[in-house]
């Protein structure tokens, strides 16, 4: 019997969450196409890995997300190496603070560009395709957002600004598209930030109901649930923060 073959686009994934999402998921023989902007040696290595385990299971595309032309480009290369496309993970993301009497134009391109605008287009370029597969789409948003941090004013913005949108899509694409959102919580720490020292760290810990961090199999499961097991489900966050409290 032919396997039902299934295709999936996680930007930004060439490392990190984004790398983990698509070895978990093309673990469960779903092929990957993999998006970055300069992460280029780690995106051809992770579809090298990938494809060693099965031929011809997994690509790389580049593409800077700011770029207007950037969203027809991604998805039109997916369908012309897959032929289709049945889940799209919106989790390219930029971080950092932007404190309030700093905040300038830059910033807000590029925060609300990436984290806001981007998922948006995606969605609409590949909705012709995700209805012909009645697919998915998840946005990666941030629990942080319950309580947001401080001086992370447009990152904020631009992540509650996502979780909105998620139900928007929801509304809009259904009954044949779902769309959901993940909210993670303390799962990785960014890879350089100095306000995150090792007191904070162990703050942040201290404020989840099981004192522990997550690891990005966590968000991974969250991903296959709402993909694979979640038919009856859409227009939702789950959050997956280990219980931390936002008082």
């Amino acid at each position: 019997m032919n396997k039902i073959k299934r295709i999936a686009l996680i930007t930004g994934s060439a490392k990190r969450i984004g790398a983990s999402i698509a070895r978990h998921l093309h673990h469960l023989d779903i092929d990957i196409m993999i998006h970055h902007n300069q992460s280029y040696e780690e995106a051809g290595q992770l579809a090298k890995e990938l494809n060693k385990k099965r031929a011809n299971s997994a690509a790389t595309v580049q593409a800077n997300l700011l770029h207007s032309d950037s969203y027809t480009k991604v998805i039109s290369e997916v369908i012309s190496v897959f032929g289709q496309l049945d889940f799209l993970i919106n989790n390219a993301s930029t971080y950092y603070a932007t404190p309030i009497h700093t905040i300038n134009q830059e910033n807000w391109d590029d925060l609300i560009g990436t984290n806001l605008k981007a998922p948006l287009m995606l969605s609409q370029s590949a909705v012709k395709y995700l209805e012909k597969t009645k697919g998915s789409i998840i946005n990666i948003t941030d629990a942080q957002i319950q309580n947001p941090k401080n001086d992370y004013v447009v990152y904020s913005l631009a992540k509650s600004g996502l979780t909105t949108l998620t139900k928007e899509l929801a509304k809009n694409l259904g009954p044949n598209i779902r769309v959901n959102a993940i909210a993670p919580g303390a799962i990785l720490w960014p890879d350089s930030n100095q306000e995150m020292d090792e007191n904070y760290r162990k703050s942040v810990v201290s404020q989840t109901l099981l004192k522990q961090m997550g690891c990005p199999e966590d968000i991974c499961s969250a991903v296959e649930y709402l993909l694979l097991h979640a038919s009856y489900v859409t227009g939702q966050t789950i959050t997956v923060d280990g219980g931390r409290k936002y008082s």
